[in-house]
């Protein structure tokens, strides 16, 4: 299905292994009985394969587009057997790991030959209608995440946690076929066959490219804060706030209103600039990580309303910023599977550092997932879940509000 649609389902298939694996993984860790600890540590881990796999798979993507086609298969199948092995067959550490790096690396070439093609289908069309396509591939990433966030805790609360995470295993190995199946026809090559060799050199090139450098470690720091909130979110919801009930509700309505928010987002970008507008929707969640600090227990409405504007700021960033992205790419000519591979590693170095970072401080200070904690473990619970993503989101706002225009000009952002 070469038509709208196959945007939006390819990115809610590829979106059920970005946040939700980083929001159940540690709870579903804990059902097997594998530390915190030991979790962040693979989770870093694999990432670093990921530093060496991922810019091969974008030079091997670029080498032989013609092979797309074959790519995807390869994506979609791999990312299926993957969560068979995870999540159905209920391993030790050493399947665990098994499991997750097959998922991490088809996913990683699953994601970046979608964004390499869909920078190729919209070429040289411009910023606007590099953001139309952003707009439908996140709104369908979006529907993704919110299936597979709330899938398992639905699934569980019928058949019991473990049985609900094997059965969300195996509907998600099902997808994979389906989804692969209905697409193909995405994949058509949209470029002849490189003859010229794509070279580990062009991608330290595409690094020396300062635009590209910026965009990326914008990239690195913005999702940052939502990869730690995303890691911690099911215990501060139901050890820190203590509403386990509500927990997929409080999803629903973050990604929910993400995915409302993004074509408000696309069109306010057009309008106004996309960096005046990303430093409006960055300023909206630094906002709401304030005030999640200062909630007192069985806060539901409160801790409601500030799902609700994070989740509208994580709208615009998941728009913006790819958008901005795509049309860099077009203007210093650089490979788009090269680029895309490097800005799939940013995104996702992003999670495994946050699960890295905040899950063994965490376990070191004696927190413990749905059981009795003291109050210095909540405290430390509540710093690094509302506290530590402010400082990291000031970080991000620096490097945007530095952005140059689209003239090349730098521009400060200024609050008139």
């Amino acid at each position: 299905m070469r038509t709208p649609l196959a945007v939006p389902a390819i990115a809610a298939f590829l979106a059920s292994a970005s946040v939700p694996i980083y929001i159940h993984l540690p709870r579903y860790a804990a059902e097997l009985g594998i530390g915190l600890g030991t979790i962040g540590t693979i989770l870093l881990a694999l990432r670093a394969l990921d530093f060496v796999q991922d810019p091969f798979l974008g030079r091997m993507i670029d080498r032989f587009p013609n092979k797309r086609p074959m790519f995807a298969m390869l994506a979609f199948l791999g990312m299926g057997l993957g969560f068979l092995i995870a999540f159905v067959l209920q391993p030790d550490v050493f399947g665990l790991v098994l499991g997750l790096a097959l998922v991490f690396t088809a996913y990683s070439l699953g994601t970046i030959l979608f964004y390499g093609q869909g920078a190729e289908v919209v070429g040289t069309q411009g910023q606007a209608a590099h953001l139309q396509f952003a707009g439908r591939r996140e709104m369908g990433a979006l529907v993704g995440i919110v299936l597979a966030a709330i899938a398992p805790g639905l699934l569980g609360a019928s058949f019991g946690t473990l049985q609900g995470y094997v059965i969300f295993g195996l509907l998600l190995a099902i997808a994979a076929v389906v989804i692969w199946r209905l697409s193909r026809a995405f994949w058509v090559p949209i470029t002849v066959e490189n003859t010229e060799e794509v070279t580990a050199g062009q991608t330290w090139r595409a690094l020396k490219h300062p635009r590209v450098v910026q965009l990326l470690m914008i990239a690195m720091f913005n999702a940052l804060p939502v990869a730690v909130t995303s890691t911690l979110f099911l215990f501060f919801v139901e050890d820190r706030l203590q509403l386990p009930d509500l927990a997929g509700l409080f999803l629903v309505l973050f990604f929910l209103t993400a995915g409302i928010s993004a074509p408000f987002w696309s069109k306010l970008a057009s309008r106004f600039g996309a960096r005046q507008v990303l430093v409006f929707a960055m300023c909206l969640a630094i906002a709401a990580f304030v005030g999640a600090y200062a909630l007192p227990v069985g806060a539901a409405w409160r801790f409601g309303l500030i799902s609700a504007l994070s989740g509208a700021a994580l709208g615009a960033d998941m728009v913006i910023l790819p958008a901005v992205f795509a049309t860099a790419l077009v203007k210093e000519r650089v490979p788009t599977g090269i680029a895309f591979g490097l800005w799939s590693f940013s995104a996702k170095i992003s999670l495994a550092l946050s699960a890295a970072i905040v899950l063994p401080i965490l376990q070191g200070a004696g927190f413990t997932p749905a059981g009795p904690n003291t109050p210095e473990a909540l405290r430390s619970l509540n710093l690094l879940y509302a506290v530590f993503p402010c400082a990291l989101k000031v970080l991000a706002l620096i490097l945007v509000a530095r952005l140059p225009d689209e003239q090349g000009e730098a521009v400060v952002f200024t609050f008139n």
